[in-house]
């Protein structure tokens, strides 16, 4: 596919249609170690077949089934996908939590077995709502029928081109916003995670923020963001330095968790999307390996869980590869260590205790 020079141009998404092309071109590949379970724990569902860009659940079944043993999936919100139309504003975010619930009330039938799509939930919350977000906090916890289990409000935002694509920025420096802080103090007491995703630029932010709120778990999502694409493709080994001297420091709270994914979305820099063909698993494993043992040197396995992030990875790879390129990265690994990035910390994370039993008993 050609990309324009125009630089917003590059970051833009393939449209369904044609990533299915691209995707449908590629040869088959080899699922490497389909016995080690996985607890997925990040994806979305989005769009109707009207949309440009969608993901449906029919494509999720798809990449589900193709070969590697997903025990669960972790929902984090995306898009307004499933928001209701009526109703208070605060309110609307509750429709996807409904969305999900429903269409995954029974667990997908695969040839290794079950998943459980949506084991947990992850809703969109205005926190600046401050105190008044607690009847949003409830109604999304009455929606999750037991499986809501945190929250995100994406502070993401960047102050060139891609900043300026975001359809509904977020404030600046919204993770200092106090009436933020008054809406994120509710957390801890319903025991519900906080989703952070944020550029590299905002790590020094997020730091901020666990210190303020010591005893409310925050999971870092994307490992934190280091952007590669538009002005900062000429920034790289400078990125990668200031986000590798974050992430440390972020390491050093108890309360953050990191999940290692993302790498394939545009915004990145890698290029891969570019490609003649979706990027195999050892091409993937050669550019993300260096990030990926930062995290893990950081934060450790027990802090450290494996995400999807489909469909927006799906920009650079399949999901047979993808999870081919992070068992790949990890071989020299333990078995336990593996097993805590695959989804031993994602389960403890996000309160699946039932799918970590059952990962634990499958013979590797």
């Amino acid at each position: 596919m050609k990309r324009s020079g125009n630089p917003a141009r590059t970051i833009l998404p393939r449209r369904a249609s044609e990533l299915a092309q691209w995707h449908a071109a590629a040869p088959q590949v080899e699922v490497l170690e389909p016995s080690l379970p996985i607890i997925d724990a990040h994806h979305h569902l989005f769009g109707t077949a009207a949309d440009p860009v969608h993901y449906h659940l029919d494509d999720l079944y798809q990449d589900l089934g193709s070969g590697h043993q997903i025990l669960a999936t972790v929902y984090v919100e995306a898009y307004k996908s499933g928001w209701r139309n009526t109703g208070p504003e605060s309110m609307r975010p509750v429709g996807e939590v409904d969305m999900i619930v429903d269409v995954s009330r029974s667990p997908f039938q695969m040839p290794y077995g079950q998943c459980q799509v949506g084991a947990g939930i992850v809703a969109h919350v205005d926190l600046t709502l401050g105190e008044r977000v607690t009847d949003v906090l409830d109604a999304h916890v009455a929606a999750g029928k037991g499986r809501l289990r945190g929250v995100r409000h994406c502070a993401a935002d960047d102050k060139g081109t891609l900043g300026s694509l975001i359809k509904n920025r977020p404030r600046p420096q919204l993770l200092l916003d106090l009436s933020f802080r008054r809406g994120f103090a509710f957390l801890e007491a319903r025991n519900l995670v906080f989703d952070a995703w944020i550029y590299h630029t905002q790590l020094d932010e997020l730091i901020e923020l666990a210190d303020a709120f010591p005893n409310t778990v925050i999971v870092l999502d994307h490992i934190g963001g280091p952007l590669g694409a538009c002005e900062w493709s000429m920034k790289r080994d400078e990125v990668r330095a200031g986000w590798r001297r974050s992430v440390r420091e972020l390491a050093s709270r108890p309360n953050i968790s990191i999940k290692i994914g993302g790498m394939g979305m545009i915004m990145f820099g890698f290029g891969f999307e570019q490609g003649q063909r979706p990027a195999t698993a050892y091409e993937l494993a050669r550019e993300w390996q260096p990030y990926i043992e930062t995290c893990l040197e950081a934060f450790g396995t027990k802090r450290c869980m494996f995400e999807s992030n489909f469909p927006e990875d799906k920009q650079s790879c399949s999901y047979v590869e993808l999870w081919n390129a992070f068992k790949l990265a990890t071989r020299t690994m333990s078995a336990d260590e593996r097993r805590d990035l695959f989804y031993r910390t994602a389960g403890q994370t996000y309160r699946l205790p039932e799918f970590t039993q059952l990962g634990d008993s499958i013979a590797l």
